[in-house]
């Protein structure tokens, strides 16, 4: 991973994702088995043990990774 071992960086990926979308965000996350489901985030985005850029989300135990959730936008949703 191009970021690892840098926590600066993962940690401004971070706040890109909180100046750009609130708690409550509609999101699609790829869960661990392949699938894709779509839900909203319950928590900002936060750097875990200063290597993993993650959030929380509804429904789901756990977290998960930043590059695994996706939001859906209204472009999404309509086309």
């Amino acid at each position: 991973m191009a970021l690892l071992n840098k926590p600066h960086l993962m940690q401004r990926e971070c706040d890109k994702w909180n100046e750009r979308y609130p708690i409550g965000q509609a999101v699609t996350v790829r869960r661990d088995g392949g699938d894709v489901i779509t839900t909203k985030t319950r928590s900002e985005a936060q750097l875990l043990s200063c290597h993993s850029p993650v959030i929380w989300l509804e429904g789901i135990s756990g977290c998960y990774l930043l590059s695994r959730v996706t939001p859906v936008t209204g472009e999404a949703t309509h086309g």
